[in-house]
């Protein structure tokens, strides 16, 4: 079963593109390494903690807008976690989590739509959102962290199952384009110190690793939106 991980790992990273191979996405500084490429692949391939992604992969999204984001990666952590979805027309009797049946009474009353669609999502808001599906969300803003804890926070839930992160920084810290961001991470690879975010705007960037520092430079960096708080990070688990 061992020699058997590897090629599960490629595969299963080839499915990844599989429907966007022929996207033009924008072009990466040296500073990350695409996914889908053979440094990428080998990150993969020989990092430790990656549980994450092997959940997160069959549910990845394209986000539907360029204000849903934190939707596309909350839909995405919903789904991995099987946290019961409502039921949608088009997919009855199956249920899932959409980027739309996701709103609720209750998601309304943490951040109406109308709002969302111009602004987007904040960081704390995200912790709101889950926590109104029953799971456990332990926001963690960069200016009350460091980089030491977020290193072994983050690393120590994409090695678990049933344990995610989800990251809100801002792209043009780590040389992308331009503003605030949110997506999931999917692994860590621990000797090159590089996390994986599986970048949820699929059409305009593949998934990246990114340096750890890079990373949480890029989370601690203040959101107007929030109060010009900094980004961060959600540690997000089943419920209690």
């Amino acid at each position: 079963m061992r020699k058997l991980a590897p090629l599960l790992a490629v595969i299963l990273a080839l499915c990844l593109f599989s429907g966007g191979l022929a996207s033009k996405t924008l072009p990466l500084p040296e500073s990350l390494v695409s996914l889908n490429s053979q440094k990428g692949e080998q990150l993969l391939l020989h990092s430790e903690a990656r549980q994450s992604y092997w959940n997160l992969s069959v549910q990845f999204l394209t986000q539907k807008t360029q204000a849903f984001c934190g939707v596309a990666s909350i839909v995405m952590v919903l789904n991995a976690l099987g946290i019961p979805a409502p039921t949608t027309p088009e997919y009855k009797p199956y249920t899932v989590f959409t980027q739309e049946n996701f709103f609720n009474d209750q998601t309304e009353k943490v951040l109406p739509q109308s709002v969302l669609a111009k602004k987007g999502i904040t960081l704390d808001q995200i912790g709101e959102l889950l926590q109104s599906y029953g799971v456990h969300a332990q926001v963690h803003h960069a200016a009350d962290s460091s980089l030491a804890e977020f290193r072994r926070l983050a690393a120590e839930h994409v090695a678990k199952q049933n344990s995610y992160v989800i990251v809100n920084y801002l792209r043009r810290a780590i040389g992308q384009e331009k503003g605030g961001h949110i997506s999931p991470l999917g692994a860590y690879d621990g000797d090159t110190d590089k996390f994986l975010i599986l970048d949820v705007a699929r059409y305009k960037y593949p998934p990246v690793w990114v340096k750890a520092a890079d990373l949480f430079g890029a989370m601690n960096t203040t959101d107007s939106d929030n109060n010009n708080r900094t980004r961060g990070y959600v540690l997000i688990e089943l419920g209690q």
